[in-house]
């Protein structure tokens, strides 16, 4: 038994006591001990007093939950990096919990080619202390490109069906055709229909002349626009087998076309919904102004209710960020010139803590939806669970500290937060990557460096 121990203490360990583990439903006061890169064991009660390690970290009254997976952001790299990189934005994620994110396409130039996807890959392994992939973007004209993909190293394919730029508007149906029926990989979609979008735009444009402030953004990208494009891909997904994820769902209508009366393993129409649509609505338009402009809008209290609800009756699959950092020039304007999006990665995790205080949902089922669900619904290599064998991606709140986001206490490279000036009841105390720690107490750690993620 002592040479045991002596190996224990040896390696590269570390022993989080005394925590109140929430994980897989259960929340019960335990032990975890990290070995290297990965958890060795979860001890619950007591800690076995032969047990010791290297550094020994004293949770009580902490909460320690799985590290979040994002499985949507725009960390800006490369060609927009004025906003954000992947070396800053990463930094916010790890000190908001989020341990691992999938990163979307529309850069400068795009992720379209095996060339720029690899580039991404290694300018995250230098510089991204997050774990993190990147999505692979579906054009009209690169299904050679995608027939050549390593299925291991990407979430999936990202379509845009509404607004986009560039050759990232994907609208020829013998394409999609070719896309959903070929290409064998999960598809995730931006759903909002064009044609409608520019009818929506002329008509108000009629009334009210081009000056439209952003109390008519919810009124141009529509419940209408929304779900008719959803309804279109969940078709064609449907008819040609193919599995859609549904990104940003933000109403009412778009949940018919989901089912919770299955397994997550068995579906293949999954939704994701934003921590955004889940807190703001557009009565808050007055107050907020361009800093809550998103593509899709925030729309009703009904719809964010019903988006609500749709968490707990699972029929969404995921809550994420769609973090897309601007400079706060860039969101000036009317509501046709103001940039649409904004950050949210390092206030996502608090975000939902906070709305589970409020009795909206249960703190299980915000780990579930933002680390187990997407960990299994893109088959994560031994990631989003508190699991001995799994990759040691944990954080740790601290549930009694009350604090406020300020410009001194964001680390966006834009700076701003749409949460600017909002106080919450949970605070990320230390988050761990593939058991380094990265972030104790308001600091990054530095020079330390996340993994790829690994699909199955």
């Amino acid at each position: 038994m002592r040479i045991i121990i002596n190996l224990i203490y040896y390696m590269n360990t570390t022993l989080i006591k005394n925590a109140r583990i929430m994980n897989e439903g259960q929340s019960y006061t335990g032990s975890v001990l990290i070995e290297d890169d990965k958890i060795s064991a979860i001890y619950p009660g007591t800690i076995p007093q032969e047990i010791t390690a290297r550094t020994v970290i004293d949770a009580t009254g902490k909460w320690l939950l799985p590290g979040v997976i994002d499985d949507q952001v725009h960390f800006r790299e490369p060609g927009l990096t004025h906003k954000g990189d992947i070396a800053s934005e990463s930094r916010a994620a790890v000190a908001g919990g989020v341990t691992t994110f999938m990163d979307m396409p529309n850069t400068k130039p795009q992720t379209t080619s095996i060339a720029d996807l690899e580039w991404k890959l290694q300018r995250a392994s230098e510089t991204s202390i997050a774990n993190y992939s990147f999505f692979f973007g579906g054009t009209n004209d690169n299904q050679a490109e995608i027939a050549k993909l390593d299925r291991s190293r990407v979430p999936g394919l990202k379509l845009f069906l509404g607004s986009s730029t560039g050759n990232m508007l994907v609208d020829d149906q013998a394409t999609l055709e070719k896309i959903f029926g070929e290409s064998g990989m999960l598809i995730a979609i931006h759903a909002e229909k064009e044609e409608i979008i520019k009818k929506n735009i002329t008509h108000y444009k009629g009334l009210y002349g081009d000056d439209l402030d952003v109390t008519f953004h919810s009124k141009i990208r529509s419940e209408e626009a929304c779900y008719a494009s959803s309804a279109a891909a969940v078709e064609l997904a449907t008819r040609l087998d193919a599995r859609l994820h549904i990104l940003h769902l933000s109403t009412t209508k778009e949940l018919t076309l989901l089912n919770n009366d299955r397994p997550l393993q068995e579906k293949k129409i999954t939704g994701e919904v934003c921590v955004h649509h889940l807190w703001f609505t557009d009565s808050d338009y007055p107050l907020y102004g361009n800093r809550i402009k998103w593509n899709p809008a925030v729309k009703t209290v009904a719809d964010r209710d019903a988006l609500r609800q749709g968490i707990n009756n699972n029929l969404i699959d995921i809550v994420a960020t769609d973090h897309a950092p601007h400079l706060l020039p860039e969101k000036e304007g009317n509501c046709l010139q103001a940039a649409s999006g904004g950050p949210l990665v390092q206030h996502s995790l608090v975000v939902m803590l906070e709305m589970a205080f409020r009795g909206i949902f249960s703190y299980e089922k915000v780990v579930e939806k933002m680390a187990h669900t997407p960990a299994e619904l893109f088959r994560i290599d031994r990631r989003g669970f508190i699991r001995p064998g799994y990759y040691a991606d944990l954080v740790l709140v601290d549930p009694s500290t009350q604090w406020t986001v300020t410009p001194d206490n964001i680390l966006y490279k834009c700076g701003w937060s749409p949460l600017e000036g909002l106080t919450f009841n949970h605070a990320i105390w230390k988050t761990f990557v593939n058991g380094q720690l990265v972030y104790t107490e308001d600091s990054i750690v530095e020079n330390l460096l996340g993994q790829e993620v690994k699909y199955l």
